[in-house]
């Protein structure tokens, strides 16, 4: 909840998934998602340190490694029916959070407040 409403905060990224995009142009939403992008990025490298689950090279055949800890790999694919493989190819590096910084904030499921100019 507080990343979301760090989003929304400093992105309005919350705002734009929330909207009806399908009667705008291509040009025009793009135009928004390099903003909403840009600042969101900002705004992730501001409190969390993110790195990839396996640091490898997507496509290429990778191990799993001993210990690796539980979830932090999904397979895809031709699965064999025990749910598990000794490795395959790297679709996808995954992230994980190795550091975060937040501040300090009470619980709350408001993400944003509501705003009402006074006139």
């Amino acid at each position: 909840m507080q990343i979301l409403a760090i989003l929304q905060r400093d992105a309005r990224l919350v705002d734009f998934l929330m909207e009806d995009i399908s009667a705008y142009s291509d040009e025009q939403v793009g135009a928004a998602v390099r903003d909403v992008q840009e600042q969101s990025r900002q705004s992730i490298s501001r409190y969390l340190s993110l790195e990839p689950v396996i640091d490898g090279v997507e496509g290429d055949y990778t191990k799993i490694a001993e210990g690796a800890a539980r979830g932090s790999v999904k397979f895809v694919g031709n699965v064999p029916a025990s749910g598990t493989a000794p490795g395959g190819l790297l679709r996808h590096k995954g992230w994980k959070a190795a550091k975060a910084d937040l501040p300090t904030s009470a619980p709350s499921l408001i993400l944003a407040p509501a705003e009402i100019e006074v006139e």
